[in-house]
């Protein structure tokens, strides 16, 4: 196959998945709080089940009027929605779905890569909290961007972790290097990637910038129609890689108990929907945290507990040497 066409296959396929996969958990958010608040969900959208009820959405926020307030910087403001969608169309670039170079773009620093991308959210925060030139959205922005500054830390740290286990930065040398031991002893570094990763995209019981008995909507109050709309989707999109991620560092990636070589990208499907289901039933769950609770939950137990298993980690290696 040329270079031109190889390229162009895996752009194609990566665009498909940033389009496809968000909708696809969208419409189990939907089913699944539905059934777990004892009610039916939308189900008119589509047919059966309202199975096409995002896209529904997607059309009435097309169609919606956009609103840029008067006192707004207008060109930070417009930029905002775009700066939040685009790092994790990059993040879904070097996240392998199974092997044999089933990846976006293989990069031998592909966890550094993706960890670098995923903290430009806050730029989007900050961005559109100021150039909204509202006292409820410049609140919102604060507090996204000390929840965000924060528990970028303890995501970085577990990251660290499962990536000195492995030897390499390489996300398909992660998966490679993965034994189902790991389980075991990494599970601190799991619990805390996959708790500070909810907090970095701002999923309840971490929504404290988009509080809306408080603030309205936070960062996002202004904004209407499609602009609005990328932020929701940039919401899926982030759940999508935050799923992806703690599957391929911490669950074994493509690894499953047969079929490897051919079932692979069927595996890390399987695992990032699971790893989903628990995000939006962490939303069904749990209220959301104030501010000190927030800070606390990142500062003295997320962050001592990272730092512990990196020293965990260290004497394993040490011991196995």
């Amino acid at each position: 196959m040329p270079l031109w066409l190889e390229l162009l296959v895996r752009v194609v396929g990566v665009v498909a998945a940033f389009l496809v996969l968000p909708l696809v958990v969208g419409q189990a958010e939907h089913k699944v709080m539905a059934h777990m608040q004892g009610r039916l969900g939308p189900m008119y959208a589509g047919g059966f089940h309202g199975w096409a009820q995002l896209i529904a959405d997607g059309v009435k926020f097309v169609q919606k009027e956009d609103v840029t307030p008067r006192e707004a910087d207008r060109a930070v403001f417009r930029l905002a929605p775009v700066v939040a969608l685009v790092p994790y169309l990059l993040a879904l670039l070097v996240i392998p779905l199974g092997p044999n170079d089933l990846v976006g773009q293989p990069l031998d620093i592909g966890l550094f890569f993706v960890l670098a991308v995923v903290g430009v959210g806050v730029v989007a925060v900050l961005m559109s909290a100021w150039a909204s030139a509202n006292k409820y959205s410049l609140l919102g922005g604060i507090r996204g961007a000390a929840q965000l500054l924060g528990y970028e830390l303890p995501l970085v740290l577990a990251a660290a972790s499962v990536a000195m286990a492995a030897g390499t930065l390489s996300l398909p040398g992660i998966v490679e290097a993965w034994q189902p031991w790991w389980l075991l002893w990494q599970a601190p570094a799991m619990v805390v990637f996959f708790v500070a990763g909810l907090a970095e995209i701002r999923r309840p019981p971490f929504d404290m910038p988009i509080a809306d008995s408080e603030l309205v909507f936070g960062y996002m109050t202004e904004y209407t129609g499609l602009r609005f709309a990328f932020f929701l989707l940039a919401e899926y999109v982030g759940i999508v890689v935050i799923a992806a991620l703690t599957t391929v560092l911490f669950l074994g990636g493509w690894q499953g108990p047969f079929g490897d070589e051919y079932l692979g990208w069927l595996w890390t499907l399987i695992k990032v929907f699971v790893v989903s289901f628990v995000i939006i039933w962490f939303r069904v769950t749990y209220p959301r945290l104030r501010e000190d609770q927030l800070q606390r939950l990142c500062w003295l137990v997320l962050v001592p507990v990272a730092l512990g298993q990196l020293v965990l980690t260290v004497g394993v290696k040490l011991a196995l040497a």
